[in-house]
């Protein structure tokens, strides 16, 4: 069966809120993120693409599961660790996209999707005027004792789809790794591009 893109904003957005919460727990529990993730957390963090003018939900659908979504809102709305580094540089956040979450189950990785979400967030961001975009990258080190044997880093898919490192732009945000009882503060490299 083909998989099906579909852009969700609106009502669609807020129905599709809970099987993203579910992908966001199962694909961040791999490495790089490492993410513990519960659905009362989800349910807390999401919110806010209920609230966010503009937000989007780029959701690919196996029949009626989804299996694959991106996420992405103007980045005036975002939290002010997500802004200020950015404004510290002199970037006008009015005039950026946030390129949030990309989650895909492993059975479907490497059909094109992950072009397909940021070709359709892009164009989203661009229809509603928006001339530059960021994402955000955690940062582990590279001895990390649950870094796998032979992880390839997305950066050269980043590089190919236009975005470069903005090199001292960092911001963090606070999650439970997988093994831990508390949320520790992640460091997160910016990435940048034009539309």
């Amino acid at each position: 069966m083909a998989i099906a893109i579909k852009r969700l904003t609106g009502e669609a957005l807020k129905g599709a809120l809970n099987d993203l919460a579910q992908l966001r727990i199962t694909v961040f529990r791999d490495w790089p993120y490492l993410y513990d993730g519960s659905l009362d957390y989800e349910a807390e963090y999401l919110a806010r693409y209920e609230k966010a003018d503009h937000a989007i939900i780029v959701g690919a659908f196996d029949g009626d599961t989804l299996i694959g979504a991106a996420t992405g809102e103007p980045l005036a709305g975002e939290l002010e660790a997500f802004k200020g580094p950015l404004i510290d540089r002199g970037f006008d956040p009015d005039n950026i996209f946030y390129m949030a979450e990309s989650v895909l189950l492993p059975a479907y990785r490497g059909q094109g999707l992950g072009h397909r979400f940021f070709d359709e967030r892009e164009a989203h961001a661009r229809s509603l005027g928006y001339g530059e975009a960021i994402f955000c990258g955690v940062l582990r080190p590279e001895d990390h004792p649950m870094r796998p044997d032979g992880y390839q880093p997305l950066d050269p898919f980043w590089l190919k789809r236009g975005y470069a490192k903005l090199e001292g732009v960092t911001v963090s945000f606070p999650w439970c790794d997988v093994g831990d009882k508390v949320e520790t503060e992640k460091p997160m490299q910016v990435w940048y591009r034009r539309l």
